[in-house]
């Protein structure tokens, strides 16, 4: 992946034909070694091919992967303003302070590591 971001990288800089100098290059600009296989494997891929089209490509082949969730959680009420708000607030510190009662109940006296 490092090879290829270089790759982008590049060609997103002009470059619509890096060679494999010019991605070690901005590898070990940020002290990455280049790995010489991979750096082949990618070159030899990409050979003779325009960068624009592939993403293109690969862009539509993703569209149609199913991407799964359900759904997302509902969004919360819009928040009152003016006095209410503060009202509303003040209203739920209460609950809070329950909830530490309830939760300090459960531990009965004693400490998981005790």
């Amino acid at each position: 992946m490092k090879h290829l971001a270089a790759y982008l990288l590049l060609g997103l800089g002009g470059n619509t034909s890096p060679s494999a100098d010019d991605i070690k290059g901005v590898l070990e600009s940020v002290g990455i070694d280049a790995e010489e296989d991979r750096l082949e494997t990618l070159l030899s891929e990409l050979k003779g091919k325009d960068l624009q089209e592939l993403i293109a490509e690969g862009s539509s082949k993703l569209a149609s992967v199913p991407s799964g969730g359900g759904g997302g959680a509902a969004g919360g009420a819009a928040a009152p303003s003016g006095g209410a708000g503060a009202a509303a607030a003040e209203a739920e510190k209460p609950a809070e302070k329950e909830e530490e009662k309830e939760e300090s109940d459960e531990d009965m006296g004693f400490g998981l590591f005790d």
